[in-house]
Parts: C-alpha cells; sequence; structure tokens
C-alpha cells in the first residue's frame, strides 16, 4: 500500500463528521490541510471519494465503499489499543509450565493455589511431561518454564534450585514378613528375591537412583517399572514389592507406618528441583511475578 495511513484516517474522520471544519477540529489541523489530504488521496486513485457542496461532504459509491473497509480497520485499531491497555492496567498475560505428573502433585499444585488468587489475570496453562520432555519443550521454546530434576548437563538452560528432595526405598511390613518366610532371612535375600518397582529408565529420577545404585556395586534381581510416581506408592501400599520413591511424598506413610523405609550400605544422596528456562528467553512480567513467588514461597525448603 503505497498510500499514507495518515491520509486514510482524514477520510476517514472527514466522512464521520460529514463536513471537513468538524474533521479539522477533531483532528487539530487546519480545514486547508484536510482538504488537500482528501484531494491527494482522491488523486493517488484516479477516484472521487466525496460529493462537495455548501452545507458540507458526503460519499460517493466509491467512497462508501472504502468508508466501510476504512471503518473496520480503524476500529480493529482501536479495538487493539483497548485490549492493551486493558492488559497493562490488569496485568494480563500468559505463562506456559512444563512439570511432570508427579512435580506438578507434589510440588506445584500446593503453591499455584496462592499464586493465581494473587495474579487473578495471569492465564496458566500446564503440560504434564516427564522432565526430559518438558527440558526438551523448553529447549524448543514451546514451553516458557519448567519444574524439573536438575540434570548434570543444563546447556543453554539457567536453573534456579529451590528445594531438595530425596529417593529411598519404601515397602510394608507384610511384605517383608512374607518375604521372609518364603526366603529366610538370610543376607542378600531381599536384594535377591525381592520385587522392587521402580520408574522407568528415561527418568530423571531413575537415572539418578541408577547411578547410586552402580556406585555402590548395588544389582538388584527382580525388577518391575511403572510410569508414575504415584502408582509406585499404591502398589507399596497393597504389599506388591518395594518401591523407589521421593521421601517427601510419603512422610505421612512413614510416620503413620502405612510404609516402612529400607536403607541398603549408604542413603542415597539428596538432589535438588528447581525452575528452568531457556538462557536467551525474553523474560515476560508473568514469568517474573511466577519465578519471584515460587522462590520465595519454597526457599526455605533447603
Amino acid at each position: 500500500m503505497d498510500t499514507n495511513l495518515n491520509l486514510y484516517y482524514i477520510f476517514y474522520t472527514v466522512a464521520q463528521h460529514k463536513n471537513i471544519s468538524g474533521a479539522a477540529k477533531e483532528l487539530y489541523i487546519s480545514q486547508p490541510a484536510i482538504s488537500k489530504a482528501i484531494s491527494k488521496l482522491e488523486q493517488s486513485r484516479d477516484v472521487q471519494r466525496f460529493h462537495r457542496s455548501s452545507r458540507g461532504v458526503s460519499l460517493t459509491m466509491e467512497g462508501e465503499l472504502l468508508y466501510e473497509q476504512v471503518r473496520t480497520a480503524f476500529s480493529a485499531i482501536r479495538h487493539g489499543e483497548e485490549q492493551i491497555k486493558r492488559v497493562n492496567e490488569l496485568g494480563v498475560s500468559q505463562l506456559s509450565i512444563g512439570v511432570s505428573i508427579t512435580l506438578c502433585k507434589y510440588v506445584l499444585l500446593p503453591y499455584l493455589q496462592q499464586f493465581v488468587k494473587d495474579n487473578p489475570h495471569i492465564k496458566v496453562t500446564i503440560t504434564c511431561h516427564p522432565s526430559m520432555e518438558t527440558i526438551r519443550d523448553i529447549d524448543n521454546s514451546v514451553t516458557d518454564i519448567g519444574i524439573v530434576g536438575i540434570p548434570s548437563q543444563p546447556g543453554n538452560l539457567t536453573y534456579i534450585p529451590f528445594r531438595e528432595i530425596q529417593d529411598t526405598f519404601v515397602t510394608t511390613d507384610r511384605y517383608l514378613e512374607n518375604l521372609r518366610i518364603r526366603e529366610g532371612s538370610a543376607k542378600g535375600a531381599i536384594l535377591n528375591n525381592a520385587t522392587f518397582m521402580m520408574l522407568n529408565k528415561e527418568n530423571i529420577s531413575r537415572k539418578y537412583v541408577d547411578m547410586y545404585l552402580s556406585s555402590n556395586q548395588i544389582s538388584m534381581s527382580n525388577v518391575i517399572e511403572i510410569n508414575t510416581m504415584d502408582l509406585l506408592i499404591e502398589l507399596a501400599r497393597i504389599d506388591l514389592g518395594i518401591a523407589c520413591v521421593i521421601k517427601d511424598f510419603v512422610k505421612e506413610d512413614l510416620a503413620n507406618g502405612t510404609l516402612k523405609e529400607l536403607s541398603f550400605r549408604r542413603t542415597i544422596p539428596k538432589r535438588k528441583i528447581g525452575l528452568v528456562y531457556k538462557d536467551d528467553t525474553i523474560m515476560t512480567d508473568a514469568m517474573k511475578k511466577f519465578i519471584s513467588y515460587f522462590t520465595e514461597q519454597t526457599g526455605n525448603e533447603f
């Protein structure tokens, strides 16, 4: 489009007022300047846009066609500006969070309710993936921010650790008693004969525990893989085997005796979970508010 947008706005204003003097007052420019702008617009397409008379101006047929389109365009622009004003006044924005199902339930949700209450105009979307998929989505700019176990090679991502967690093995007294009856109490009976339940090998938590087992020369004969931490916990509660879980997530079960913690040669070292986002991302107000809120709320958990 080689015609100045300003000319169309002058045409639009004159058409609304149906006279040049009224348009001049609204636009704070002189009547001769308005007449010159209209003439320039008409010459650019060699089409008359107004009929002129002593009482004012009226649109020609071609002018009516143009006016309908221009009115729609400027109405859309005005609506967009009002939306931007509303966004700025209310703090309306969006935030996409990637998190595993386990961390969503036990880590994110306890704090998300208050965050949403304090920031009602931030639209929050949550995608539940394993941590490795969350990291991939952040790296590909699909997700704004994630909550993950911190890997050993962060790449081009920024990590903000906010909490320590500890992996452990749990089961029931009944399962241990039944195992003792079947296999005896000889040293190594648990490792050689028990059913161990763990997350799948692609999971960050599983990779961490596998490193611990390998470094301590601990091998387990019977391992079944489960997709979610919640299911691991439920299966351990019904005496199906020994589950590798995060200790904080079963603390009530340990306190009331539903589950019992097992220890091997040494305790599995604690590890960190944190917020993650891409190094070169443009930090939105929603991201800044979430990071600030979440780290403040969880900062005392180290």
